[in-house]
């Protein structure tokens, strides 16, 4: 027991062996201060001096009954963070009148055992100690605590030596993760050593990683020559020697091919043992061997034992590999959300049960899954069977987990361009209303000179993997300089498209169209406009050679893009014609922040009067798509009004140089092209625009806006167009 209640504790005893007589005043038992005892044989006993005294209870009997000795102790509160009891004051007991007061004796016991005397009273002793919970519990400051807010700070220089010649390269990777980072300030002369200590170890590690293992580095900080109060520290490395491979050994089991591991280790003896070379080595080996057949494959814990005393400082290196069995591929298995059954799975493998395992075909199948943006999360994973194929190979199923994830989506874009004014667009769709995979989707355009409703119904990897179907309908109104027209269309279609994860060097679309159109039409015969109604039926199709490496924003590569479209004008009578388009488009890279981009296009439409058509099934040139600078569709034949009417061939050309700074760009243009009344594309009449466009880059695409203005203008050309949109131009 501590504090006050320790003291309780003793005074207690103290006044119940009083009470019971077992304390006797101390003239009775000791001998008088200074007088002797009596000694030898003749001395009284311990018994002959207790002679007068009451008989002592029995050895084995309590000297304190426990109900006594209980009722005597104070009581404690159950508190702990209470204020300690006061110290109870010792009363002096008035002796009685037939003995004399002996309070200057020390007190004993009945065996003789001396009690601690009883010193005066202390009035801080019968004072309560403070609460716990008034106590101050703040760390004490220390003196790296302290610091006057008005002390200078110092600075100070640093300097390395001895890592020019242990690696290219290791001196800009020491001054990247540095403490003293070439220099600076600090609050005084220890904090410059201890960020000097910190590159000491990290000077260490650096040659190490290089394969320096008997590395050593020290510091040390200097007084500036010539400027007082400025501090220099100098960190000396002492690479030693660079240890070397001198032996290679890989223990797996049996592969096919044999020593298939050990192909797939790029090192040899006499490399030095550095640890990005080493680990990406083992690195190709967790990578290759999934890609060969061996989907377990586990590289183990490698061991280089260092020669320390030999005079050529080698390691012998030593690597466990775990390659597990062979494996072909199995059956699919699902578990979770049924997004898709397994009969809809088996879609999108590109490989056949019993064909070798390739990891990339794994990634390939999940990341066609991820595609279909209606998992929330989905994952792929290889698991053992144990059956194994009569080409000795383990079969191995894989188990796609499926999250279900949102099907429905709102989207948009707008944009506005000289010529063709603001223009909104709305989607909403559903891409598993009518699973698997058949999605709904409704549009609204909404614009100064185009309004329009259309609905469609698309089936994705309609039987095939990436194969797409699609029936759509819809009625639209455009007002424009070259004509004006009410049009309903229907239309279906067969594609194997791009995806914005997979995408494809080649893919292709092939349909049907049925169109009726109400159109405004210049009638040169009569010299007036007139209104036309035509009946259309096209059977479009494209093929795409893709070799960019961006859908959305490519820097290299290059696209080339056929377009075919045999189609009849019923307007009095039937007139087969054939419509046919090709474009090109090239990037290439200048350096990390430019590229240049280029492209060319021709069309023409073969079998028809340009009178005879209808007045939206002919080529125009102009607007932001087409050659910038002029207004929408205002390159090519006018009629007498100034207005377009449109041509039977075209060409265009433009050339960009695209430079980007993080998220921003700066976009200088030339475009150039025409329109023209006959068949065939030429020269001779060509129109040139220029401009300058800036791009803000974001995670779904360039944002991109475009000035631009024509070279050779014709009467009534603007002198500025602007056209802002979400994408590159091309």
């Amino acid at each position: 027991m501590t504090g006050s209640t320790g003291r309780h504790y003793w005074l207690a005893i103290a006044l119940a062996a009083s009470a019971n007589g077992l304390i006797q005043p101390a003239a009775a038992q000791l001998a008088q201060p200074g007088s002797a005892p009596a000694k030898g044989p003749d001395a009284p006993r311990a018994a002959d001096r207790q002679s007068s005294t009451p008989a002592s209870p029995a050895t084995d009997a309590p000297i304190v009954p426990d109900a006594e000795f209980n009722s005597a102790l104070p009581p404690l509160s159950g508190d702990i963070n209470a204020a300690l009891e006061p110290m109870i004051a010792d009363t002096p007991q008035t002796a009685p009148a037939t003995q004399p007061a002996t309070s200057s004796a020390p007190a004993v016991t009945a065996s003789g055992d001396v009690l601690p005397p009883i010193g005066p009273n202390d009035p801080q002793l019968v004072e309560p100690l403070p609460a716990l919970a008034s106590y101050d519990t703040a760390p004490l400051a220390t003196g790296a605590d302290v610091r006057d807010k008005n002390a200078p700070e110092i600075r100070y220089d640093a300097e390395i030596k001895g890592l020019a010649d242990a690696g290219d390269g290791l001196e800009a990777r020491y001054k990247a993760l540095s403490a003293l980072k070439g220099g600076g300030k600090a609050a005084n002369a220890t904090q410059v050593s201890a960020r000097a200590k910190e590159d000491e170890a990290l000077v260490v590690r650096l040659l190490k990683s290089l394969g320096y293992y008997d590395a050593t580095a020290i510091s040390t900080i200097e007084t500036a020559a010539g400027t007082p109060g400025r501090l220099k520290a100098i960190v000396s490395a002492q690479p030693g020697r660079l240890y070397t491979l001198s032996s290679i050994v890989v223990q797996a089991a049996q592969t096919t091919p044999p020593d298939l591991v050990r192909q797939q280790l790029p090192l040899k003896v006499g490399d030095a043992i550095q640890a990005d070379r080493i680990q990406g080595a083992e690195a190709n080996v967790s990578l290759t061997l999934p890609q060969m057949g061996y989907p377990f494959v586990k590289v183990g814990e490698r061991d280089i034992l260092l020669d320390d005393e030999s005079p050529t400082a080698t390691g012998a290196y030593t690597l466990p590999v775990d390659v597990g069995p062979r494996a072909s591929f199995g059956q699919l298995r699902t578990e979770g959300d049924t997004v898709f059954n397994i009969e809809h799975l088996n879609v999108f493998p590109r490989f056949e049960p019993g064909e070798l395992y390739d990891n990339r075909l794994t990634d390939d199948l999940r990341n066609a899954l991820v595609a279909t943006s209606l998992f929330q999360s989905v994952s792929v994973v290889p698991q053992r069977t144990g059956q194994i194929n009569a080409d000795g190979t383990e079969q191995v199923d894989l188990l796609v987990r499926q999250t279900k994830g949102p099907a429905r989506t709102l989207g948009g874009n707008v944009g506005f361009s000289t010529g063709q004014g603001f223009r909104a667009e709305g989607t909403w769709q559903h891409r598993n209303l009518f699973p698997y995979e058949g999605a709904l989707i409704a549009s609204v355009i909404a614009g100064t000179q185009e309004q329009g409703v259309a609905g469609t119904f698309r089936r994705a990897n309609a039987g095939r993997r990436d194969r797409t179907f699609s029936l759509t309908a819809g009625a639209n109104h455009s007002n424009y300089d070259a004509y004006e027209a009410f049009t309903t269309s229907v239309g279906v279609r067969w594609s194997y498209d791009l995806t914005p994860i997979w995408q494809k060097p080649l893919t292709y679309y092939y349909g049907g169209e049925l169109v009726g159109t109400n159109e405004s039409v210049y009638d040169f015969a009569r010299g007036e406009n007139v209104r036309r109604t035509y009946g259309i039926v096209a059977l479009p199709g494209q093929v795409l050679f893709d070799r960019s490496d961006s859908l959305l924003n490519p820097s290299k590569g290059y696209r080339l893009r056929v377009n075919l479209s045999p189609e009849t004008s019923v307007q009095g009578a039937v007139r087969p014609y054939v419509r046919a388009m090709v474009e090109g488009t090239f990037y290439y890279p200048v350096s990390s922040s430019i590229v240049i981009a280029g492209r060319a296009k021709a069309g023409t439409i073969q079998g028809v009067a340009r009178d005879d058509l209808a007045p939206s099934r002919r080529y125009y040139g102009g607007g932001g798509g087409s050659v910038r600078g002029y207004g929408y569709q205002r390159l090519g034949p006018f009629d007498p009004n100034g207005d377009p009417v449109g041509g039977r061939s075209l060409n265009e050309f433009a050339l960009e140089a695209r430079y980007r700074f993080g998220d921003f760009g700066i976009v200088p243009f030339v475009d150039a092209g025409n329109s023209y009344e006959s068949t065939t594309p030429n020269l001779s009449s060509l129109r040139y625009g220029a401009g300058i466009g800036g791009r803000f880059y974001t995670s779904f695409g360039p944002m991109r806006v475009d000035i631009a203005t024509p070279l050779n203008p014709r009467e009534g050309d603007g002198k500025v167009a602007l056209y802002i949109s979400i994408g590159q131009a091309f």
